[in-house]
């Protein structure tokens, strides 16, 4: 039974790209990329480390870390999730959040994580860790 489920749950989340409200499978990624680049355009002028490793690696900043990260990509997940929530009352004609959760993650948070701190480091290396002090002094 409990197989039954996991394997429905996955078939439905694989349908969703094709069906109604498709969009937000596209919308909310590219949301997601666009606040991960200015975020980590933002590190790399304050020369701050790439920010998902520095969520490790910062034990006594990690609040903070968390805190500006979910300011930034909170109200796509809340998008994310509301949007999953009609579709499912219009498609499935029934509520699941724990895979309105996992939509909101997956399309989301794992993309904003994955690329701050790629363009994070990118940025470092085209205009280096100090070019926020550097025009100051211009």
């Amino acid at each position: 039974m409990p197989q039954d489920v996991f394997s429905e749950a996955w078939q439905q989340i694989l349908a969703r790209p094709s069906g109604p409200l498709a969009f937000r499978f596209y919308l909310q990624p590219a949301m997601a990329m666009y606040l991960a680049a200015r975020d980590g355009l933002r590190d790399a002028r304050a020369g701050n480390p790439p920010y998902f490793w520095s969520l490790f690696t910062a034990r006594g900043h990690r609040k903070e870390l968390l805190r500006t990260g979910w300011r930034s990509i909170g109200k796509v997940v809340l998008l994310a999730l509301a949007l999953d929530v009609i579709y499912q009352i219009i498609v499935l004609r029934g509520l699941h959040p724990l895979e309105a959760v996992f939509i909101a993650l997956v399309l989301a948070v794992l993309p904003y994580l994955l690329l701050r701190g790629v363009v994070t480091r990118v940025a470092r290396r085209w205009i280096g860790p100090g070019a926020r002090r550097m025009r100051r002094a211009a």
